[in-house]
């Protein structure tokens, strides 16, 4: 029997040297470049003023570039306009919708911004998962904040598309709800829909994101597999619960990267995750020779918002 093929999947965004200029002078996004495969999800973390929301809007025409290019399954955002935005739905931060409208008709008329014929079962289908069927004919005013964040992933669903935009989807959310839009988020991805979020809860994008983008002060800084971006920039620790507690650390275990708990009762030892594991082996040799014994051990390793801080904080040291 033949092999398997494996076939990559195909850009179905693609960004190249995209920079935003504003008229005071700020470089908002500086030589950006950026592939999103089709039916991932990728989460673009950044601090305030990164430059996230920029770039979201450049995409879906909100705001001009002033260098670079986008596509949109082959579409370009400028000379072909209506056709790349008319494959991406955008859930925006600000809740901007007609207060004296019904969340049904808001659903209809977004569907209908797009040139789509009404469709009545699909407008049903979005709002039963989304848990707004039974608001249907309530006006807009009326709903709490979360079913208003609902109602604008709604309306940038109503069309249909094939790229679907979250920018802080689930910003002043209760954790509940939060958890119910990840799995709507992973329900999308299953039919096909590629889904960019840009978020600030770092727990948001270690729980759902294919890959991790890192943006600060416009510049993308790297853009990795999760699994592989936690296996190449995470640390671990060994924590080592001592028989009993020590007043201070023997000169002979200087050459470890070794921290005494305050209450003298553990050891941690912090190494590379890629690294050999040589230096465990030295250290417990040492511990011994040191008459150090220990009752118990465990390891834990970075989490992504470790890693997160640890990359922006070392782009604003590089960065004047």
């Amino acid at each position: 029997m033949a092999a398997a093929i494996l076939v990559p999947m195909p850009n179905v965004l693609t960004v190249t040297d995209l920079c935003k200029t504003y008229a005071s002078g700020f470089h908002a996004l500086k030589h950006v470049n950026l592939q999103i495969r089709r039916g991932e999800i990728l989460a673009l973390l950044g601090p305030n003023g990164a430059g996230k929301t920029t770039l979201i809007s450049i995409v879906c025409g909100i705001v001009n570039p002033t260098s670079g290019s986008v596509a949109v399954d082959g579409h370009d955002i400028q000379r072909d306009y209506r056709a790349a935005r008319a494959l991406i739905g955008l859930v925006p931060q600000e809740l901007t919708t007609d207060a004296f409208e019904s969340v049904w008709n808001t659903v209809s008329f977004s569907r209908g911004l797009f040139g789509k014929p009404p469709d009545p079962a699909h407008v049903e289908k979005v709002l039963r998962e989304l848990s707004l069927w039974d608001k249907k004919d309530n006006k807009v005013m009326t709903l709490s904040g979360g079913m208003k964040r609902r109602l604008l992933i709604a309306k940038a669903l109503s069309h249909e598309p094939r790229i679907l935009f979250l920018d802080e989807p689930t910003a002043g959310v209760d954790v509940e709800l939060r958890r119910d839009m990840w799995q709507l988020v992973r329900r999308l991805r299953d039919t096909g829909v590629t889904i960019i979020l840009t978020t600030h809860y770092i727990e948001e994008a270690e729980e759902m994101a294919d890959r991790i983008g890192v943006i600060s002060k416009g510049e993308l800084i790297l853009v990795e597999d999760k699994a592989e971006l936690m296996r190449k920039l995470g640390r671990k620790q060994l924590t080592l619960q001592l028989a009993q507690p020590l007043t201070q650390l023997p000169p002979a275990l200087d050459g470890h990267d070794l921290q005494l708990s305050a209450d003298r009762t553990e050891l941690t030892y912090t190494y590379d995750a890629q690294g050999p594991r040589i230096g465990i082996v030295e250290l417990l040799k040492d511990l011994a020779a040191a008459g150090i014994r220990f009752k118990d051990l465990h390891t834990t390793q970075s989490s992504l918002e470790d890693i997160f801080v640890s990359l922006v904080h070392r782009e604003r040291e590089v960065t004047p």
